[in-house]
Formats: C-alpha cells, structure tokens, sequence
C-alpha cells in the first residue's frame, strides 16, 4: 500500500504573505527588488514555488514561517500615524498601537494627516482579496471641504473625473448635514494615491478632515480614535465570501 505524501509546494509569494509580514502585492515588490532568498539565494520571481517542509525563506536576511493563528482586526487609526509596520523616522505606526504577541500588518493604507476604519492582519490571503480591484469594496469617507459643494460638481464626482490622465470610477457622494454643504460623504471602490484629495482640488475644494468610516461591510461605529477590536466571525467570512 502506497503512501500519499502531503503536498507541501508553493509560490513564494503566496507563502510571504501567509507569514504575517507582508501582503501578497507588498511580497511581490520585496521579491523583485530582489529582498528575499530561498536557502540562501536570491529570488526575483513572484511564482518561483518553494516546499514548505524544506526550504529556508528569509526576508532581507531574516527568516520567516507562517504563522499560527490568523489574527483580524480593525482600528481607529488617528491623524499623525503611520500605516506601516515601522517607520525609519521613529514616527507612531498602526502596529504600534496593537498590543497583541501576533505580527500583523495593515491591509493598504491611510495617509498620515487621515483618520479613520483600518484592517490589520497576519492573514494575506484574506489582505489580497480585500485590496483587489476585482472585488471593487467600496470604501466610505467623511470629508470636511473649504468651501460648500456646488452641485454642478458633485454630479461630475458622481460621474467620474480624470485625475493623474485616468478617469476615475463613479463615486457615491452625498451631504452629510442637509443645511451643511461643506461636509460631504464620499464612497469610492478604487484605491489610487490621494484620491479624494486629487479629486476635489480638481475643482478649487480643499479637505480640512478626512475621516475613513466604513470598509464594505465593517463600521467604526463608536469606536474611539486609537482603539481597536477583533472582527467578529460574521465580518470575516463575509468578506472571504466575496465573489
């Protein structure tokens, strides 16, 4: 009787971002820039499959193993912090604020001077599928702009506007206050550099605030600015269910 032997082949990038460390899109970056190795030596290919019993990977010289257990969580990132794992000018990062054993990374990023809903996670499957333009998650903002909203312009936000020579996607934009028109709810799917703000000043609006509070099917609802909380089970597969 013969033995059925475990299938323990994988593509490097795939077995990167299981580790926790990095998601699969950032693994794809470090493996072409030449920043990781396979029992010593240099790999430049995001497929280059690996045995998982067998072979040593190792991120700039460290080495690396998946993790044990998948942690999910979301956060109320506050202005002034940074979406990384660590920052070379000793700046306060997202990771900084989690006090848990588990190494977790940001799923994509806010910038520093906005606030708001952020997922973190040592999970890159479950990071790769929630930054995917396939999946087109939208992701809800609150803005406070220096100037009311004319409503000649939020009918081209809704419609789409070229910025950086790219129109964007439709957007959902309402006013949050009906008597306030200079506070707007923008809802976008894409995930391009400075978006909203491109968007806006496109048109002479600039933002004073920019508060992220939905990310598809997850809210911030009451959570304080710097607190976090595990995703519920519910949250989680809803997310994995995503076809």
């Amino acid at each position: 009787m013969k033995t059925m032997k475990l299938m323990t082949e994988t593509r490097i990038n795939k077995y990167i971002s299981a580790s926790g460390i990095l998601s699969r899109r950032k693994a794809d970056e470090f493996i072409l820039q030449g920043r990781i190795t396979v029992n010593n030596i240099t790999v430049t290919e995001p497929g280059f499959k690996i045995d998982t019993e067998k072979d040593n990977v190792s991120i700039d010289g460290e080495a690396i193993k998946p993790p044990g257990k998948k942690v999910y969580i979301l956060l109320n990132k506050p202005i002034n912090t940074i979406s990384s794992v660590s920052d070379d000018k000793k700046r306060t990062t997202v990771v900084d604020l989690i006090n848990i054993p588990e190494r977790i990374f940001p799923v994509g990023r806010l910038d520093y001077d906005t606030s708001g809903l952020m997922v973190l996670t040592n999970d890159g499957e479950f990071a790769n599928q929630l930054m995917h333009p396939r999946y087109k998650i939208f992701k809800t903002y609150l803005v406070d702009i220096s100037r009311p909203l004319e409503e000649r312009h939020k009918i081209k936000f809704s419609e789409g506007v070229v910025i950086d020579g790219r129109k964007t996607e439709p957007c959902k934009i309402k006013f949050s206050h009906p008597k306030n028109k200079q506070s707007i709810s923008i809802s976008i799917r894409e995930g391009r550099n400075r978006q909203i703000r491109k968007m806006l000043e496109k048109f002479g609006y600039f933002i004073r605030g920019l508060h992220r509070i939905e990310y598809g099917n997850l809210k911030l609802d009451n959570l304080k600015p710097g607190k976090w909380r595990y995703l519920t089970a519910k949250e989680i597969a809803d997310f994995k269910n995503i076809k």
